[in-house]
C-alpha cells in the first residue's frame, strides 16, 4: 500500500471532483484519495464512486456523510479514517484546485525527505501568492494570518492555510476529538496544536488560485470563528491544556 492519502472534503463539488481526482493520479507519487462528501445534492458523491467502481478500485475511497457538517469534522473524520490504515502521510487539499496537485510531491518531499512533521503549502512565506481573489480577502487572509501569528507567536505565516501535509505520528499525538473549531479556525487550532507540540512546521510556498468553477463556502461566521478562536487557544495553551496523548511523545518548551 502507498505511504500517502489526500483527503479531499466536497460539498457540491460536481464540476470539479473528477478532474482533481485526476491531476492528483497523475503525480509521480502513487498517492491514495479518500473524498469526504457532506450529502452533496448535485451528485459529487455519484461522481466519485463511477471512478471508484470503473477506473481507481484500489486507489479512491469514498465516505459519505448526512448533511453538510463542517470542514473541520469532515478532515477529523477522514484522520481517523486514514489512521485506521497504514498511512504515514496525510494530506488536506481542496476539491476545486485552489489547491494545484502538482504541488503535492513538493509537500511530501518537506515530511519525507527533508524531516519535517507538518508542510504547509504556504501563500504567504515568500510575498502573497494569489490569484483572482477580490482584494478585499487578500487582505483580510493575509492580516488574518498576521493576527494569528500575532496572538500566538506560532512562526508560521500562513496560518490558515489548507493544503497541509501531516506524518502520522503528529495526527496520532492530537487528540481529534478535542479539536473544537468546524470552520476557518480548524486549519489555525491543527497547525497551533502541532506547533504546542513541538512538532517541526516546514512552509512550502506555493500560488493559491481562486476556484473557476463553483461556488466559494466561505462566510462572514467563518472568519469570526477565526477571530475570536485563536484568543481561546492562546489561552488553552498557557493553562496548559494542549497536551499530546501519544504515550511517549514529550512535548519541547515553546515559548
Amino acid at each position: 500500500m502507498p505511504d500517502s492519502i489526500v483527503i479531499i472534503p466536497t460539498y457540491n463539488e460536481k464540476e470539479n471532483i473528477e478532474s482533481i481526482i485526476r491531476a492528483v493520479f497523475t503525480q509521480k507519487n502513487d498517492f491514495h484519495i479518500l473524498v469526504i462528501d457532506d450529502g452533496s445534492p448535485d451528485g459529487t458523491a455519484s461522481i466519485v464512486e463511477r471512478l471508484m467502481r470503473n477506473e481507481f478500485p484500489e486507489r479512491l475511497f469514498l465516505e459519505k456523510r448526512t448533511g453538510k457538517l463542517g470542514l473541520g469534522t469532515a478532515y477529523i473524520h477522514g484522520f481517523k479514517w486514514a489512521l485506521q490504515r497504514t498511512y504515514q502521510y496525510i494530506f488536506e487539499m481542496d476539491a476545486d484546485f485552489s489547491h494545484n496537485p502538482n504541488d503535492l510531491p513538493r509537500l511530501y518531499s518537506a515530511c519525507h525527505d527533508e524531516g519535517f512533521d507538518v508542510s504547509v503549502g504556504s501563500r504567504y512565506s515568500t510575498g502573497v501568492n494569489v490569484v483572482n481573489w477580490p482584494m478585499t480577502r487578500v487582505l483580510m487572509s493575509y492580516f488574518a494570518s498576521k493576527y494569528v501569528r500575532f496572538i500566538t507567536r506560532m512562526k508560521v505565516s500562513d496560518t490558515t492555510a489548507g493544503f497541509v501535509c501531516y506524518k502520522r505520528k503528529v495526527l496520532e499525538s492530537i487528540d481529534l476529538d478535542g479539536i473544537r473549531f468546524k470552520g476557518y479556525a480548524f486549519q489555525i487550532e491543527m497547525k497551533y496544536t502541532a506547533y504546542v507540540l513541538g512538532y517541526k512546521i516546514k512552509e512550502v510556498s506555493v500560488i493559491f488560485v481562486n476556484r473557476r468553477l463553483g461556488v466559494s463556502k466561505m462566510n462572514t461566521s467563518i472568519f469570526s470563528e477565526a477571530f475570536f478562536g485563536v484568543i481561546e487557544l492562546r489561552w488553552r495553551k498557557e493553562t496548559g491544556k494542549i497536551k499530546s496523548i501519544h504515550p511517549n511523545y514529550l512535548p519541547n518548551d515553546i515559548d
